[in-house]
């Protein structure tokens, strides 16, 4: 649309100048050529787009049983607020789900929130460890299932309050990574610690 005002502003000035003077015949002709340019600049302009929101019951219609392919954003981070955070309250599954949208297109990281729960899946190195630890992926719990899927509605909606403080990272608590000690920590739940790389290795 910027552009076909630019043609609008030159049109005006041709018709305001000399050519419109002194050769009305010409000025016609330029005139013709300038407005059907502008009709193509704006019948190849890309529509806006409209965001895209998933009520509740959208949500609920996507893997209802937990069983269906990974290759939805949705059931991606579904299923993995789900195997990460299982048995964790309702903060600890928002701070997991906001861990794979900070890694969203960050550097490193795919661009797609499929890629970024498969990612290492080709050399063994699973970032998440139960999308490759050779379990069945099948959810147990239907009822903690619908909350991660609530969560992970929000979450694609930006309806979800990050509370890692950007973090890229976690583990559980109970664990002590070597990993760790070359991160800055953010924040941490009931069952995890979240970190984000040091300022001067950050993007």
């Amino acid at each position: 649309m910027r552009f076909s005002w630019m043609v609008i502003g030159l049109t005006s000035a041709l018709l305001a100048g000399p050519l419109h003077a002194a050769d009305p015949a010409k000025a016609a002709v330029a005139e013709d050529k300038a407005e059907v340019l502008e009709e193509k600049v704006v019948e190849d302009a890309s529509p806006p787009k409209k965001a895209e929101k998933l009520t509740p019951s959208e949500a609920q219609a996507v893997d209802p049983a937990g069983q269906a392919p990974l290759d939805d954003s949705l059931t991606c981070l579904a299923r993995t607020i789900y195997w990460e955070a299982k048995g964790a309250d309702a903060e600890d599954m928002s701070a997991v789900a906001s861990v794979v949208l900070n890694r969203l297109g960050h550097d490193g990281f795919p661009d797609t929130i499929c890629g970024v729960v498969k990612q290492g899946v080709e050399s063994k190195a699973c970032q998440f460890s139960w999308w490759c630890d050779g379990r069945s992926d099948q959810v147990e719990e239907a009822q903690r299932y619908d909350i991660a899927k609530e969560i992970a509605r929000k979450a694609l909606n930006q309806q979800l309050k990050d509370p890692t403080g950007g973090a890229l990272y976690f583990h559980d608590r109970n664990v002590h990574p070597s990993w760790a000690k070359a991160y800055r920590r953010t924040a941490q739940t009931t069952h995890f610690l979240f970190y984000k790389p040091n300022q001067a290795l950050a993007r």
